[in-house]
């Protein structure tokens, strides 16, 4: 299992707590702010998801200004408004090694 870590701001509007991953442009929302991180999370899987398997995931992660890193980085400190969540990715790389299916 691949996780993606993504800082994500959380914001109080009226009685939603709205969940937002400005690097990728992907919102969420929910009642409460386990359920705002868990919708997010749950979002972006399947943003990212849905990137690959139309072969441009590549192309959006560049576009939203990511760049491979050449050294290990670590994360921002969290603050109030900032979390950084873990989002799982179901990717299986297939036997032959050479191309990556998803779990279902």
């Amino acid at each position: 299992m691949f996780h993606l870590s993504v800082p994500v701001v959380l914001k109080q509007e009226d009685k939603w707590i709205v969940a937002s991953c400005p690097e990728l442009d992907v919102h969420s929302q929910g009642k409460t702010e386990h359920m705002a991180l868990k919708n997010i999370s749950e979002a972006l899987s399947l943003f990212v998801q849905s990137c690959y398997e139309r072969g441009t995931l590549e192309q959006v992660l560049k576009d939203c200004g990511f760049e491979p890193a050449k050294r290990r980085v670590s994360l921002p400190r969290e603050s109030r408004e900032v979390k950084n969540i873990d989002v799982p990715l179901p990717l299986l790389v297939a036997q032959s090694g050479r191309r990556a299916a998803y779990a279902h």
